[in-house]
């Protein structure tokens, strides 16, 4: 089982070092609201920053031992921050204890019955989905998830509900350490292998979380790895999907530009359609295990459907950008090659002229295991760029490069259209030239490519498109 997790019933002084990341600023705000005072400080300011000073938090641009209360009980830091932080070594001198995020997390997960949803993507718009399916039947659910859901602007809360929905982390192991109620996993497949250290020790991760969850473990039946721990939760496994083993069963799935829809059967049982306002098998797929859990926690089918229906997206999640000119921009945080392959494919499905894709890798090291895996993933597209890898804080790797990603396409379709631009520059100067009225730009990536439909807008309705930018 997980460890004895920090004691925050009582409020506490609770100063976070690298308040600005979505995960850490996500914890203060909760911190706040549950009562605790809260104090921060981050290298740079931010939209994050902004907001947490709206909610209470008393945050510092730049790290400086002066940051730190007089009356600090706890000082919690990611795993970004060194320990040569001078926050991190003030505390330290003064006998404060210094913990993880996963150790805070762990201890707010413990004051609600937590339903930890896991998974190696989706795990955002799951999870985003489930909070507005138990805030539909009336359950005022908190939750800390990945990204800001667009009907409340914001990626955490605390409410006075007995649930909590939390986006359970194996990238660091975080999972494992959620005191959590019930489970929900979308899939599993290698990655952050270089926490876990192989395949084989990710996939045991994954038994252990959800063996050691007492109850609801819910299970996408189309993922083999997902499907095979239903062995390990026992009774305690539903499982859902489009095949015919699933004990919820999707059937007559549809895609299209303006959405999705599915009917979900149980037990030879229609239950009802469906209807989503955004594109993608895999957003129906994300929709039915959000709906299968949320029932396993009492909530009706009916106010599924109904929030569903409303459901406006997560920020970067197949987020519209725009349009201008007669081209569309579509935003989407897909970085691995199923989560490519299902973001391209839902852009097809939307019978734009064209689907002008841009993709932008992220992290050497994934790039480096992965780079072969990508080879199919933009089959669906009728142009692809792709530009060079975002470090994300690693350093460069000798021959890893976005160009690896460019040869694996080249090499198994001879006839692809595709571009290797390193530079943000060099993709908005060739978007310009590139987009026609009728395409699709569809951008990709977890990085900061996600500034480049704004500039490319802003060219189109300036009329200075095709032109070089600065």
């Amino acid at each position: 089982m997980w460890p004895d997790p920090i004691d925050l019933a009582a409020p506490r002084a609770v100063h976070i070092v690298g308040a600005g990341g979505a995960g850490m600023s996500a914890i203060a705000a909760t911190l706040a609201a549950m009562g605790h005072q809260v104090s921060g400080s981050d290298l740079k300011e931010g939209r994050s920053l902004d907001r947490l000073r709206a909610a209470g938090v008393r945050v510092t641009v730049g790290h400086d031992a002066s940051n730190l209360p007089e009356d600090l009980a706890l000082v919690a830091i990611s795993t970004a921050v060194p320990a040569t932080n001078p926050e991190v070594v003030a505390a330290t001198e003064r006998g404060v204890p210094v913990v993880r995020r996963a150790q805070v997390l762990a201890g707010i997960a413990a004051r609600r019955d937590t339903v930890a949803v896991a998974g190696t993507h989706g795990k955002t718009t799951t999870s985003s989905m489930l909070v507005l399916i138990l805030v539909e039947a009336g359950l005022s659910p908190s939750f800390i998830v990945g990204g800001d859901l667009n009907e409340i602007g914001s990626g955490s809360a605390w409410d006075d509900g007995r649930f909590m929905v939390v986006e359970a982390d194996e990238s660091d192991g975080t999972f494992l350490e959620l005191p959590r109620t019930a489970a929900l996993v979308t899939n599993v497949e290698p990655d952050h292998l270089e926490h876990h250290g192989s395949w084989e020790a990710l996939q045991a991760a994954f038994v252990t979380f959800v063996a050691d969850t007492p109850g609801p473990v819910v299970l996408c039946a189309d993922d083999p790895v997902a499907a095979g721990l239903a062995e390990f939760a026992g009774g305690r496994a539903r499982t859902y999907g489009t095949g015919p083993g699933a004990d919820y069963q999707m059937v007559n799935v549809v895609s299209g530009r303006s959405g999705c829809s599915f009917e979900l059967v149980h037990e030879g049982r229609s239950l009802g359609e469906v209807r989503l306002p955004v594109a993608g098998v895999h957003n129906a797929r994300n929709a039915a295990g959000a709906l299968v859990c949320a029932m396993a926690l009492g909530a009706p089918f009916s106010d599924g459907v109904s929030a569903l229906a409303r459901f406006a997206g997560v920020a970067r999640r197949f987020e519209h950008r725009g349009e201008a000119g007669g081209i569309h921009f579509v935003d989407d945080y897909a970085h691995l090659p199923t989560e490519v392959t299902a973001a391209v494919a839902a852009a097809k499905d939307g019978s734009w002229d064209r689907v002008v894709c841009v993709f932008q890798p992220h992290r050497y090291s994934r790039t480096a295991a992965l780079w072969q895996d990508f080879a199919d993933a933009f089959v669906d597209a009728d142009v692809v760029a792709v530009t060079d890898v975002y470090a994300s804080g690693e350093a460069p790797r000798p021959g890893v490069s976005g160009k690896l990603i460019v040869d694996a396409i080249l090499s198994a379709h001879p006839r692809a259209r595709v571009a290797y631009l390193p530079g943000l520059n060099d993709v908005v100067g060739w978007l310009g030239s590139e987009l026609r009225p009728g395409d699709l730009c569809l951008t990709l990536g977890a990085g900061d490519l996600t500034t480049v439909p704004t500039r490319v807008l802003a060219a189109l309705e300036g009329g200075t498109v095709g032109e070089t930018p600065p």
